[in-house]
Order: structure tokens, then sequence, then C-alpha cells
């Protein structure tokens, strides 16, 4: 016997753990299906689950349960990333309330340290993903970090470097002088500060008492100034190019050069070129063949390429410093307060430093050209199909990435260096040495790169890796050849550069073959009022909370039902409670079932029927598969889910429930043995539809409602019913579009609970008034009326009238409520609600609220006036209706 509530903390825990422990989610069960493969974005293993991972995960998990019912061989793959500098974060953190330094302990010994803590506390995102229902193949579980995952890399690092696709090289990068690292573009966060912009006057060489004006909002930087640009057509300049400057405090002599990055129009005209510490600058200096003096070291402090007065300084105190120089000499003309974007590091907390460094680089320019034409000619699939824009943009203006990281933790580069310079790229200290031996004919002492890869590295080979791939021109293991490449990709909009087109640039090279075929990109999870979740405004959801106080059922449906392609998703707890409710309504009718001697079916094909309301719900069963599985198809999760919803709330608890229980309450056992077969098997659909998006609830209801399965609801078979039979579908259609019509304008017109009126129909057709007599009683019952009655004509006075197809009923309300007083009371409703609703429009028409509102606060306010609206339509209606 079902419990009489529903309690999903109560049965989540057993199911899943059943599921693992009997090797559901495993692939190759399978061995003839046809393969289907979502890689899981693998989360860092610092991590805990937030509202972004819940959704990206119901969603895959969703397609993994949809295709796995659908009978292919489904293999999601689980796994977490390394994080180099997040993880590297958290130990040094800890070794610093133990008042330990990892330079003091060594690389060594400090990377057991990580090894330790990752093995005692970086499970705790997959355990969370557990608690949300991820029916991924744990069994399969990789980290990029592991001994397999780490040798391919190696193997990737060195062919790159054999193809010269990888290289040493000095450019500017993202410093961090906190955690002395470079940082990529993902790990920059643009803040807005209030800054100056400072005016220096630099003195023209040999033109006394000429100057020409810049402007800077980085004073300290002067120091490694090489140049000043101008745009090449402005008439101010156009006598000073190729002419010099001498620079304030510095003394060194620097070119005016013409260069159309200069825009007249903005500043002075005149711009500062610091090639060695700004990454505009450096295209500059890359144009004109320009010095490039780097002045920092790296803590950011002024070194010994500055003079000697500034050296050693923190470049803020030396920019206090400089300015005060520079207003003593004369050369400071004014100060004008700026805000303005300034790079700080996520992790470090401070302003990163562009810094002139020798890195590792990959060429990935010619590595995009394949990755831009496979989504150009239909290889591989975004969708939304407005996300290929955002790729191609940042495809088609691609630069070096630079993969060393100034780290600890992390897959260390494996090249070694002579005395004299030269860089040995091998995948083994023995190959290097052998190799340097050809070279010098004697054995020399090589030094091991230090750094290690930027984590993007190794996360680009994921779909492959994870399949046990071993390196360029080795034989593919039987994993990699029947799941690669991937069916599917789902992830967010933010690392469609970082991760996607990597993996597509990896993929391709390494491969021959896109790593996937789909890339849906999902929306954004915002809080209810439509505005960003950050801990600094305080409306972070938690996601844990939701599912401890509603269940991971309701959590999931409400993400899934809400993410409609291109529209973020405003997430409220109302919602996640009305989901858990559908849970509960669905739990209902089980009961019901249950108490009424309704089973599950032993087959998926449809009992047959006699009776119209039975072969109607088995059509309805059929249009919702065929709608939700065109819906999955095309990737609109929110229409999916719409029709389930709707069918199993509205068709068959609202609906079918309502119109059997009559014949369970007659004499007819025939029609209760028919009925009861077709109720269990619906319910049987219904589950199976419902799993992909609730599937605790649904593997408790498919075992409670038939005992001794032969199988779990995991491992079951997709609907296959096609046959829709029109008569009866039209027929039980018409039955509930009559009730529902009168149940509405009973709702509208305040009718008391109590009163039953008679329902006069004008105008009937054969067909009509035969459907009336055979659902006279089941009408009179659910739209509580008296009785129906088939006339020529009736009286409209003291009437409301509604139209059903071709017939105008009239309920006769005269005798039943006062309709003056009715009247009074929704004219009044009418009148309130037309003056908010001239309020909201007012402020909707007022540019200046447009233009100064929050966008969420716009929003609600269109929201508020759509839902007056509708709410004047319906009053408005009522009143029509009584004349």
């Amino acid at each position: 016997m079902l419990d009489k509530t529903y309690s999903p903390a109560d049965i989540e825990g057993k199911w899943y753990e059943h599921w693992e422990t009997s090797g559901a989610f495993k692939c190759g069960q399978r061995q003839d299906a046809e393969p289907y493969v979502i890689v899981m974005p693998p989360p860092n293993v610092t991590g805990s689950l937030h509202m972004g991972h819940a959704l990206d995960n119901s969603l895959q998990d969703a397609l993994i349960r949809f295709e796995r019912l659908r009978g292919k061989d489904v293999l999601w793959q689980p796994g977490t990333d390394h994080a180099g500098i997040a993880t590297q974060m958290v130990v040094e953190r800890q070794l610093d309330a133990e008042g330990l330094d990892r330079r003091d302990m060594g690389r060594e010994a400090f990377l057991e340290r990580v090894w330790k803590w990752k093995a005692e506390s970086g499970g705790t995102i997959t355990g969370q993903l557990r608690r949300l229902g991820a029916s991924c193949d744990w069994s399969r579980e990789a980290f990029t970090m592991d001994e397999e995952r780490s040798a391919a890399v190696i193997k990737k690092f060195v062919q790159l470097y054999r193809d010269g696709l990888l290289y040493r090289s000095q450019r500017l990068v993202n410093w961090d002088p906190k955690l002395k690292t470079a940082i990529s573009d993902l790990e920059v966060e643009q803040k807005e500060v209030d800054g100056n912009f400072w005016h220096f006057n630099y003195p023209i060489d040999g033109e006394e008492g000429r100057f020409i004006e810049i402007a800077t909002t980085r004073p300290e930087t002067m120091l490694g100034d090489t140049a000043v640009a101008v745009h090449p057509e402005d008439e101010r300049f156009k006598d000073l190019i190729g002419k010099f400057v001498k620079l304030p405090l510095v003394g060194r002599l620097i070119r005016i050069v013409g260069d159309e990055h200069a825009d007249p129009e903005q500043g002075t005209g005149a711009l500062k070129v610091t090639p060695a510490h700004d990454f505009n600058d450096f295209e500059i200096g890359k144009r004109h063949d320009l010095e490039m003096i780097n002045i920092f070291d790296e803590n950011a402090h002024i070194n010994e390429n500055a003079p000697e007065k500034y050296r050693g300084m923190e470049r803020f105190e030396a920019r206090k410093a400089i300015v005060a120089d520079m207003e003593a000499a004369g050369f400071l003309v004014k100060i004008i307060p700026h805000k303005h974007m300034v790079p700080y590091g996520d992790r470090g907390g401070v302003v990163i430093e562009p810094w002139l460094t020798d890195q590792w680089y990959v060429d990935a320019e010619t590595l995009a050209k394949p990755a831009i034409e496979a989504v150009e000619t239909g290889k591989t699939n975004f969708i939304p199909k407005n996300w290929e824009k955002t790729y191609y943009e940042w495809m088609r203006n691609i630069q070096p990435w630079c993969v060393s990281r100034q780290l600890w933790w992390g897959h260390q580069i494996p090249a070694w260096y002579a005395p004299d310079g030269t860089i040995f790229v091998e995948e083994t200290e023995e190959d290097a040495y052998r190799e340097a031996r050809a070279k010098f004919g004697d054995d020399v002492k090589l030094r091991r790169e230090e750094d290690v890869l930027d984590t993007w590295f190794s996360s680009a080979m994921w779909p492959y890796s994870t399949m046990g791939w071993k390196g360029p021109g080795e034989e593919k293991t039987p994993e990699l050849a029947k799941y690669y490449p991937n069916a599917t990709l789902i992830t967010g909009f933010d690392i469609i550069f970082f991760w996607v087109a990597r993996m597509m640039m990896s993929g391709i090279h390494f491969m021959e073959e896109v790593p996937f075929k789909n890339v849906y990109i999902h929306a954004l999870v915002r809080d209810e009022k439509g505005a960003k979740m950050s801990k600094s405004k305080g409306n972070v959801i938690d996601p844990l909370e939701f599912m401890d106080k509603y269940g991971a059922d309701a959590l999931r449906f409400t993400l899934i039902a809400m993410e409609a392609q291109g529209r973020d998703i405003k997430l409220s707890e109302k919602r996640v409670e009305g989901y858990r409710n559908f849970g509960t309504k669905l739990w209902n009718a089980s009961r019901f079932c249950e108490m009424n001697g309704i089973a599950g079916s032993d087959s998926v094909e449809a009992p047959a029927a006699t009776h119209a309301v039975n072969k109607w719900i088995i059509s309805e069963v059929a249009k919702t598969t065929a709608a939700i599985t065109g819906a999955f198809d095309a990737f609109r999760f929110n229409d999916a889910a719409d029709a389930i919803y709707h069918f199993a709330w509205g068709t068959f608890c609202d609906w079918y429930v309502e119109l059997i229980k009559p014949v369970f309450w007659g004499d007819d056992e025939a029609a209760k043995e028919e009925t009861r077969k077709v109720a269990g098997w619906a319910l049987d659909q219904i589950l199976v539809l419902l799993h992909p998006f609730m599937p605790f609830i649904t593997e408790e209801l498919w075992h409670a409602t038939k005992e001794d399965r032969a199988y779990d609801l995991i491992q079951a078979a997709w609907p296959t019913v096609t046959d829709v039979d029109a008569a009866a579908a039209d027929e039980v259609n018409w039955a509930i579009k009559f009730i529902q019509e009168v149940r509405s304008t009973r709702a509208e017109m305040n009718v008391p609970a109590g009163a039953k009126a008679t329902a006069l129909v004008v105008g009937a057709s054969d067909t009509t008034a035969t459907r009336l007599g055979d659902w006279q009683d089941m009408i009179c019952r659910l739209a509580r009326l008296e009785k129906t009655e088939v006339v020529a004509e009736a009286e409209s006075k003291g009437a409301a009238q509604l139209v059903v197809d071709e017939a105008t009923v009239y309920l006769p309300l005269a005798d039943l409520m006062d309709l003056d007083a009715e009247k009074a009371r929704l004219g009044k409703n009418l009148e309130k609600l037309n003056k908010e609703a001239g309020g909201l429009k007012g402020r909707l028409g007022n540019e200046k609220f447009i233009a100064k509102a929050p966008e969420h606060v716009v929003a609600e306010a269109k929201e508020q006036l759509a839902d007056l609206e509708a709410q004047i339509e319906k009053v408005s209606a009522a009143l029509t209706r009584l004349g």
C-alpha cells in the first residue's frame, strides 16, 4: 500500500542507491544498440553544487534517461577537473592556517598534501550530483589528473610541439601578482572603480617649449613607455610623426608613431605606448617594432629596468611617487576623476597586471580553421543557433593560447632545458636525456620546466581522453571507437570559447572528427525578480536547500520546465513548491488506482478498449508521447515538460480519473475490467514519460502499482502507441469542453457552489444532442447542473450565455443569485483593474522610467500589466454574459 502522503526524503536516497548498485547507469549493456553519449562538463574538484550545475545536470540527465528508455546504449561520462589554481589556493590557505608555506615544503611534499586533500574532500560535488539524481556511469568516473588522463595530456603536448603548433615565446599575459601566475581571461573579473585620468606633457625633443599631452589611468607604467601614438590623419599631430619626445623622469628618447588605434576623439588624441604592460600597446609595439621594456617583477614591484629611485616600490606606491615627481617637474597638466573598468583576478582578488614574460603557447589560429569549418558545414550544430555567431566571433579573432601556469598543482610541462637554453620536449625524462646526448654527444645536466599546464588544456581532451585515447597513431580502444564522437554537449554560454571551442580544436586535430554533433547552450538561472545571483546581493539560491525542502524531483522539474531556448530562468521557490504538489497529485491518483484494483500493466502495448473514455485516454497517451519525443529531439525542454505536466495533471488526474469513477460505482463488470486495464496501462505510460524529469517518484510508483515488476522503470521502454481514435477523442473532448465552459462561467458569475441551474442548449446539432443524452449524468455531476435540455430558443434575460461549438448554452441564474448585485460587483472590479493597468501603462510609457529602472523591474511591470489585461478581459466577458 502506498503511504497516504508523498515524502520525497523517504524515497530518493533509496532508489539512487538501488540504481547505482544494480548497475543501471552502466553503458555497454545493449551491445547492438545505437550509442548515445554525453560527457559531463567536469565540475571543479573543489566545487559544491550551485544552481547552474543543477540546471546543467538536470537537462543532461533528462536526455540520458529519455534515450535510455528509447533503447539506446547510453553513456553519460562523469568526472571532475583538477582545477589547478582553485585547488592550489584551497590547500595553500590550509597551510597558511598551520603556519606553513609551500615553498618551504618543496614541490613533492606540497603535491602529496594536495592529493591527500583531494582524497578526503574532493568528492563533495559528485555526492551532490547523486543527490540530484544524475544517472551517469560512475564506474567510469574520470579525473583530469588521474594516471590515464595525465599520460594522454603529455602525449598531446609532445605531439603539438612536434607538429609546430606549440612553442615557447615572450608575450603579454594576465599576471596575478598575488598568486604569481599567468591566468586566463576567464579568471579575470572586470570591476568598475573610481580612478583618475592623469594628463601629462611629454616634451618634444629639439623643440624647446613644445609638448605633446597624453592622458593615462596608470601613471606608473610610463617608466616603460617606448613610443607615443597618434592617428596618422590627425591634423594636430601630423608634423610630429617620426619625431621624438624625451620621456620625463627617465630621459629616454621615444618615437612618435602614426597608428590607427589612436582615436582623435578619445582623451587628448595621443597615446603613451607601453608594449610590455598593455595588450593594445603590445600590438602597436609589434606593428612599429618598438622596444618592449618590462618594468615590473613577479610581485608587481618596480624592477631594475626603471630609474633607481623607483626600484623595489610596490606599483601603487610608485604611482603616487611618479605623479608627485611629474608635478614637481612641471609636467602634470591636470587630474580628471574617471570611473573605469579595472581587471581583477577572480581568485587572488588583486589588480591583474599585463606582464611580458616567457610562456608556452598553442597556435590556436591554425587549429581554429577546421573547427570553424565544422560548424559552418553543420558537422556540429549550436542550439540555439544564435550562439554560432559568438563562436565565430571568438574563433575568427583568436590569439595564441597561453597554456603555461606558474603553479605546482597541475600537469607539469614535459620540457627540459640544457645549460645553453636548448629545449627538449619529450614524454619522459629518459627520452629527454637521450635526445640531449644525441645533440651534444655527451651527458649534460637538464632542468625540468617547473610550470604546469592550463586546466583547459586537459579538459579540452575530455570527449576522447575519457574514452581511453592512447595517443596519436595508437589503436582506438573499443570505447573510443564506439562512443566518439559524442552525441550532445550541454553547457553554459560563458565557456563556449574557453571549453567548447578548445574541445572542437583538440578533437578535430587528434581524432580527425568533431567531438560532438550538437551543442546545447542553456539559460542563466536568475532570482525570481530576474536579477543575476551573487553573494554580494545576498540572492544566491542553494539547490541543496530546495532539494531538502521539496525533493530533487521538484527542483529538477522546475529547472527543466523553465528552460526555454533564448530565455533566462527566473527561479522562485513557489514554482518548486508547485511542482512538489504536482508529485503529490500523481501520488494521490496512484492511490486512487490502487484502491480501485487498478495495477500496472504487463505490456507496452495498449489494452483493447471499447468505451469512449478509454479509447480517448489511449489516444491522449499517443499524442503526448509524440509531443514529448519531438520536443526532446529539438531540445525544447520546456515544451517537453509542459506536455507531460498537462497530460498527467490535467488529462489523467483531473479528467480521466473523474470520468471513470462512475464505472467503479456501477455493476458493469466488463467495463470495470477494461477500465482497470486501460487505467493501469495509462498510468504506466505516465510514469515512463515523466521519468526523465522526475526519476525518483516515478520509480517508486512503478513498483508500488504492481508487485514483482520484471525490471526497474529506469530500464523500461518508451511508449510506442501511435494510434489515435479521432471519434472517441472528439466525443470526450467535447464533453470536457462543455463542462469547462459551464464551470468557468459559474466562477466568473460568482454563482454559489450549491446552486444548480438547468443548461438550455440552443442550436444543437444531432451529434451534440446525442452526446448530451449520453453524457447527461456526467455533465450534471461535474458541472453542478440540475439537467441539460435541448431547446429551440431560450430567454436571454437573467441568463448567462456561453458557446460550445455550434451550440449556445443559456444558464438561467435570476432565481439562483442577485444578478444586479453581481453586475455591480463586476463593474467595480473592472474599474479598479482599469485604474491599475492605466498606472502601469503610464510608467512603461515613460522614457525616463525605462532608461533608469533595472531590467528586471521593467520586466516585472510588463508581466503585471499583462496579468491585469487578462483579468480585465475576463471580467468584461462576465459582464457581457450577464447582458
